[in-house]
């Protein structure tokens, strides 16, 4: 026997346990479809079904009603119109303790609907397909959410299922409660209801934001699937989760993991910031390395060879790498991965890796090692999202990019065919260095990074410095960034910092221009026979 006892929500009792005796079922995903009918209908549960849920559960033996036999409407304008009517709506949203919806029910014939099983039209899907807009228009889904909502809504009387995933748990509670819910389960089973109809809507409402041109919406949705539960956040005193946008673009979030411990929120921040800033440099051209710590690189590098770009990264920062994340271009090979086990390094990305390159990390089991199947695009069109207090700053991503074409020469002289070569190397780095950002380069590898600082000086002093130590550790005579070129992610707004460089042994300058002082910055460099780029465009990352 079913237990009486009531749970007092607002002014509506719910009763704990929820017998299912009538489900509905109308699917587009039919994956676990036939099992999932077969176990409800043996348990001696009516099943209602539309279209071709219905077809597939009838061609498979099992006894189904069609809605429209329920409605005595027939499904209508290519099935635009099928759930939409009171004998429906009425079964999902009625108050089974309500007398004068018992009543109702009685009047007009309509049978109380105790579980709900829907999985919308594959919108999500359609867009990614690169779909033209009539049929993303098409594969809005209409009739499922309006049930969803409403069976979400009386979740003190009906059971939501809306992803394939938790067809085993539904069924596992039938059977732990002789064909019934708990109040609790409903609960948890309404609110994923809830969640997905909201990433759904915010799928088509961002979808046809891009579709007609609106850059600024009125208002704008998120959304996200849970991806992993983490074991904290940036401290252990703070809850996290990692949730992916089911984009397609190369990264952490498509990423396969082959070994290692889990990811922590701190290692999926930095290996993203790791994996976006060496997809900026074409494998088909060089190899390329990127080392980072806390979300700034410590070391940058191209070379002929993986191992080459990566000894080279390694060499601008040897301190800092130490359990930094690494992230390549092309794929790990083995001679690649046993120099990088030659540290601590927390997480390796690149887009693929050799079996024998996974054999080499088998050996170092809390190492990381993720594939993607790609780069990132640089130029991919997306939007940063970052909480404020009371609100949310959206901005396009900064996928800026320059060629030689874009850059003006401002001092008498003008960059060597070397000197311009690592100063675009230079721009490419500091575009993904926190502000204030200054990037020495030296022959196609970073010499020294100064990164964060309040003062632009301050970073040109600490890069140096930088390189100063590492000419020490390396047994050298000179720093490494005597010969070196700088980047500047923004303009110099006094010479004291394109000064500072040129003491460092700076040779060639890039920078956005811009500055009030642009004219004095110019004679500086003239003066002290540097060669100097604008770019006209700035880099902050903050």
């Amino acid at each position: 026997m079913e237990r009486q006892r009531t749970l007092k929500l607002g002014l509506i009792y719910m009763t704990d346990l929820s017998r299912v005796r009538r489900a509905l079922i109308s699917v587009s995903d039919k994956t676990g479809l036939l099992d999932l009918a077969k176990a409800l209908s043996d348990a001696g549960i009516q099943l209602l079904s539309t279209g071709g849920s219905a077809k597939a559960i009838r061609d498979a033996g099992l006894p189904v009603r069609d809605v429209a036999d329920v409605t005595k409407f027939p499904e209508m304008m290519d099935g635009r119109v099928k759930t939409l009517h009171p004998m429906v709506h009425g079964g999902l949203l009625a108050l089974r303790d309500n007398d004068d919806h018992v009543a109702a029910m009685e009047t007009h014939g309509i049978g109380a609907i105790d579980l709900l099983v829907v999985n919308l039209y594959p919108f999500e899907e359609t867009v990614a397909k690169g779909a033209d807009y009539d049929t993303c228009i098409e594969n809005i889904d209409i009739g499922g959410p309006a049930m969803i909502r409403a069976a979400a809504k009386n979740h003190g009387f009906v059971t939501t299922v809306v992803d394939v995933e938790d067809y085993d748990a539904l069924l596992a509670e039938l059977a732990a409660n002789d064909g019934a819910t708990t109040l609790q389960f409903r609960k948890v089973m309404a609110q994923r209801a809830y969640a997905r109809t909201g990433a759904y809507d915010a799928a088509v409402s961002t979808w046809m934001a891009g579709a007609i041109g609106k850059t600024e919406p009125r208002r704008v949705a998120v959304a996200g699937n849970l991806a992993q539960s983490l074991r904290y956040g940036e401290n252990p005193h703070q809850t996290a989760a990692f949730y992916i946008d089911g984009s397609d673009r190369a990264g952490v979030a498509t990423a396969i993991q082959h070994q290692g411990k889990e990811l922590s929120y701190n290692n999926i921040n930095d290996t993203d910031a790791a994996f976006e800033l060496v997809s900026e440099f074409d494998p088909a051209k060089s190899a390329a390395c990127a080392i980072i710590k806390h979300a700034n690189p410590c070391g940058v590098a191209q070379g002929a060879t993986l191992v080459e770009a990566y000894k080279n990264a390694f060499d601008c920062d040897r301190t800092s790498a130490f359990g930094g994340i690494v992230a390549l271009n092309q794929t790990l090979d083995a001679e690649t991965a046993r120099e990088i086990t030659g540290i601590f390094t927390e997480v390796v990305i690149a887009p693929d890796a050799t079996q024998d390159a996974i054999k080499v990390f088998a050996e170092k089991k809390n190492l990381r090692l993720l594939t993607t199947g790609g780069l990132a695009d640089p130029k991919q069109a997306q939007q940063t999202i970052r909480q404020v207090a009371g609100g949310y700053l959206v901005q396009d991503k900064d996928n800026g990019v320059l060629d030689l074409t874009d850059l003006k020469v401002v001092t008498k002289r003008a960059p060597t065919d070397q000197e311009m070569k690592d100063l675009l190397f230079a721009w490419k780095v500091a575009k993904h260095v926190k502000s204030n950002a200054i990037v020495y380069v030296k022959d196609g590898a970073t010499v020294g990074v100064g990164a964060g600082q309040m003062s632009r000086v301050d970073s040109c002093r600490i890069a140096a410095r930088k390189s100063l130590d590492m000419a020490v550790e390396l047994g050298l005579e000179a720093p490494l960034t005597q010969g070196s070129v700088v980047a500047s992610d923004a303009f110099f707004p006094f010479a004291d910092g394109l000064l500072t460089a040129a003491e460092a042994g700076a040779t060639a300058i890039i920078q956005p221009g811009g500055s009030m002082r642009d004219a004095d910055v110019i004679a500086a460099a003239d003066e002290a026979g540097l060669a100097m780029v604008f770019t006209g465009m700035r880099h902050f990352r903050h």
